[in-house]
């Protein structure tokens, strides 16, 4: 059910969602540099070419902490709305939701000392050399990044919620991520250049469709779409 009794769509829900998500990277400096950490270990994760099951754990352990911190801090305004006063109870349930947090921080610790420990002191030419064979590796930590961005930015302006408009456009950014991806994947061969131009259409479709609907402005499109191909580009020329 909806916020005010009525039936919520799926697309309120996820707006709702992602709303949460600009709150606390807005207001919360704990997400802010989890967020800042997990974006950097995806960056760094490019560099020691894992494997797709240690890429799991490392996203795993990523978005864990995240969820815990997201979790702290609704424990946190619940208990402010319950109480102003010096409650040891709403003390406990505090300390108890940064104690969540803390054990998912430790478990991405443990994480990252199991799947990075030994390949950050055996990076290699050999290494960077094999990541031209990682495009799987390369498009999901480009998607993340694009991600990443769309919220900071939206955390930090004012217009809009994170999938009703806003600058930018959220669903504009991954499509030509989407789009940009592919065509480096698929090389300038005839065929290549087809399945691009397919990818081409349909991300001009979901532009499109966000500007139709009134959801966002052309600019904030054209915005969206700029970042999701420069971002996605950075990331491919720098090791595709």
């Amino acid at each position: 059910m909806a916020r005010d009794g009525r039936k919520m769509t799926l697309l309120q829900s996820f707006n709702y969602a992602f709303q949460g998500l600009v709150y606390a990277v807005r207001f919360q400096r704990n997400m802010r540099v989890h967020l800042a950490i997990g974006v950097v270990v995806l960056v760094a994760s490019i560099f020691l070419n894992l494997s797709r099951l240690e890429l799991v754990a490392v996203v795993f352990a990523i978005t864990f902490v995240l969820a815990m911190e997201l979790l702290n801090s609704a424990v946190e305004k619940v208990v402010d709305i319950a109480t102003t006063e010096l409650d040891p109870l709403a003390k406990a349930a505090k300390d108890l939701a940064a104690g969540a947090v803390l054990v998912a921080a430790m478990n991405a610790l443990v994480v990252a000392y199991l799947v990075l420990a030994d390949r950050l002191a055996h990076i290699s030419l050999d290494l960077l050399t094999a990541i031209r064979r990682s495009p799987t590796h390369l498009t999901i930590v480009a998607f993340g990044l694009v991600m990443a961005v769309v919220i900071a930015v939206k955390a930090f302006q004012r217009k809009g919620t994170p999938l009703s408009g806003g600058l930018p456009s959220g669903h504009a950014a991954l499509a030509f991520a989407g789009w940009t991806a592919v065509t480096f994947v698929v090389g300038a061969t005839r065929e290549g250049l087809l399945v691009s131009m397919i990818t081409l259409v349909v991300a001009v479709m979901v532009a499109q469709s966000r500007v139709e609907t009134g959801i966002h402005s052309l600019l904030e499109v054209v915005l969206g779409a700029l970042l999701g191909i420069v971002v996605t580009t950075l990331v491919f020329q720098l090791w595709f």
